[in-house]
């Protein structure tokens, strides 16, 4: 005896709805392990090499590895392949030669349709701070959020809760023209870090501020840190460099002239 056509359809209008939300949360999962480095390191170039043109390199043979966890500061004079580098973190660039894995993954073999799940996966912080100027801040750190298909309720809990990091609990109905550059920079991190991502990029985060303001800064990403969060910023500001005492990776010419653990920005002199 055939089943009833009417039941056959309630069944499978009512398990419409089961499987979409099943899809979701496979695509969840599958964006929250790309990067999922495990026990190895978050970062590794394995003799990269990118030519721009014949006689354009931007990186020429690098190899290096960043364990999970890391405070890395990328030095060097313009042009000595800082920017590079992080376009690769992010496979905005590939490499011409050699190998670039983050979070346990080799960026070369990742699908294209794979890239947006792991540039959300990955924070980034850089000196215009690239807001939405016709927002709040709260809105502004909420769209980090949304893109990344988190529920309304998630997100009314996670907003308040970084922006209390950050401290601007009281600036969160302002638009980002109505805030210093220090406090900008701030609603800048909190929705880099808002994902709690395990890689964090800052590409000269202090460039245009000041340098009390941007020491304050620099103990929120050192805060950011300490919660495991690997942190690999590109800077030009020594001072606060010489203060930190982190690994510095030193470029020149698009080589590692430097790789040196509780390091000053230049190499001491003997």
């Amino acid at each position: 005896m055939s089943a009833d056509p009417a039941s056959e359809t309630a069944a499978a209008t009512e398990s419409a709805p089961k499987r979409a939300r099943g899809r979701e949360r496979e695509r969840r999962i599958d964006r929250r392990s790309l990067l999922r480095p495990g026990d190895g390191p978050m970062v590794v170039f394995d003799k990269v090499v990118k030519r721009y043109a014949e006689d354009a390199t931007g990186l020429d043979g690098v190899s290096l590895s960043i364990e999970s966890g890391e405070f890395v500061f990328l030095v060097g004079a313009s042009g000595s392949g800082k920017s590079t580098f992080i376009r690769m973190l992010i496979r905005e660039i590939e490499p011409t030669e050699g190998r670039v894995m983050v979070g346990g993954r080799d960026l070369a073999k990742m699908r294209r349709s794979k890239i947006p799940y792991l540039r959300r996966g990955i924070g980034c912080v850089f000196q215009d701070y690239k807001l939405l100027t016709g927002r709040s801040v709260y809105d502004n750190v909420a769209y980090a959020l949304q893109v990344t298909g988190d529920a309304p309720r998630s997100i009314r809990r996670k907003v308040p809760e970084i922006l209390n990091l950050v401290g601007l609990s009281d600036k969160a109905d302002r638009l980002p023209g109505e805030l210093s550059g220090g406090e900008q920079q701030r609603v800048s991190i909190a929705r880099a870090f808002v994902n709690h991502p395990r890689l964090l990029i800052a590409d000269e985060p202090t460039g245009n501020l000041d340098p009390d303001t941007s020491i304050g800064i620099m103990q929120l990403l050192y805060r950011i840190n300490r919660t495991g969060t690997t942190i690999v910023m590109a800077t030009h500001d020594r001072e606060l460099v010489d203060k930190m005492q982190m690994r510095v990776i030193a470029l020149e010419h698009g080589k590692v002239i430097r790789d040196q653990r509780q390091a000053r920005y230049a190499r001491a002199e003997s």
